[in-house]
C-alpha cells in the first residue's frame, strides 16, 4: 500500500487527478471506477482541466460508478447518474453510453445488482477504482458487517451514513434510506484501486481502516488485502496515523 501525504485537500484532488490521467494517457481505453461526494468532485475538476488543456481525452474511457440510492430517478437533482453528468460527463469527450451507474430504479434490484458486475465482468474488469471512505469505514456503501465476498447489491443505510448524506436533500425525511452499492468483491477485482480522504472526521477511521484489523466491521480494511493501493490523504485526515508514527 501506498501513503501519499498532502497538506491540503486541493493538493490531495491534484495528485489523484493525475494519478488517473496517466492512467488514462497509459490505456486511453480504460475502465474507470468513479465515485461521489465532495472529494471527488475536486479531483473531477482537475480532470476536467487537463482534458480542456488537450492533455487527455475520455473518448474510449468506459466507466462505472460505485453506487445509487434506491427510487431516485437518473434525473433527480441528487440522484448520483445526476451528479456524475454534472460533476464530470457534461464537461469531457466520453460517450455516455460507456458510462454506468446502477439502476436504483430497477424493479428487481438483485437482478439488477448482478447484471451490473456481469457488465463489469464483460467489459474486461476495473483497471483503476476511485473510493472514498464514510466516517463508519463504510466504502461504497458497503456498511460495517458487509460480507467480504458481495457483489453488486441493496443495502440499508446506517444512520450514520444518512445523517452526513441528508446535508444534500431539502429536508432530512428526503433523504433515502437505502442504495444499490458495488460490493466488496466487486470493488477488490480492480486492478488498482485510489482511496482519496480529506479532513479530520476521517482520521480515527483512516487509521482503524489501513492499520487495525482486517474485519468486515470496518469494511475498509479489506483493502488492506489488495496488492495495488494508492491513499491520498491531507495532513488532517492523517493525523492519527502520524501520531502513531505509521509512516
Amino acid at each position: 500500500m501506498n501513503i501519499i501525504a498532502t497538506k491540503t485537500k486541493d493538493e490531495m484532488a491534484s495528485v489523484a487527478a493525475g494519478i488517473f490521467a496517466t492512467q488514462i494517457a497509459e490505456k486511453p481505453d480504460s475502465v474507470l471506477g468513479l465515485a461521489t461526494g465532495e472529494t471527488p468532485r475536486e479531483m473531477y475538476g482537475e480532470l476536467i482541466k487537463l482534458y480542456e488543456a488537450g492533455a487527455i481525452s475520455f473518448k474510449d474511457i468506459v466507466s462505472f460508478n460505485l453506487d445509487e440510492y434506491i427510487g431516485l430517478a437518473p434525473e433527480h437533482d441528487q440522484s448520483y447518474r445526476y451528479y456524475m453528468n454534472d460533476a464530470l460527463f457534461n464537461h469531457i469527450d466520453i460517450d455516455k453510453a460507456h458510462t454506468h451507474v446502477p439502476d436504483g430504479m430497477a424493479d428487481d434490484l438483485e437482478a439488477e445488482g448482478r447484471a451490473y458486475d456481469d457488465q463489469i465482468r464483460d467489459a474486461g474488469g476495473i483497471d483503476m477504482q476511485l473510493l472514498g471512505i464514510g466516517v463508519n469505514g463504510h466504502i461504497a456503501f458497503n456498511e460495517p458487517g458487509t460480507d467480504f465476498a458481495s457483489g453488486t447489491h441493496p443495502v440499508d443505510l446506517t444512520p450514520s451514513t444518512i445523517a452526513v448524506n441528508s446535508q444534500y436533500f431539502a429536508t432530512p425525511q428526503e433523504m433515502p434510506t437505502t442504495a444499490l452499492t458495488m460490493g466488496l468483491a466487486s470493488i477488490m477485482g480492480a486492478k488498482k484501486i485510489v482511496l482519496i480522504a480529506s479532513g479530520p472526521s476521517k482520521a480515527e477511521i483512516l487509521d482503524e481502516a489501513l492499520f487495525g484489523p482486517v474485519t468486515p466491521e470496518v469494511p475498509a480494511s479489506i483493502l488492506q488485502q489488495h496488492p495495488d493501493v494508492t491513499v491520498i490523504a491531507d495532513e488532517e485526515a492523517l493525523r492519527v496515523i502520524h501520531e502513531k508514527d505509521r509512516l
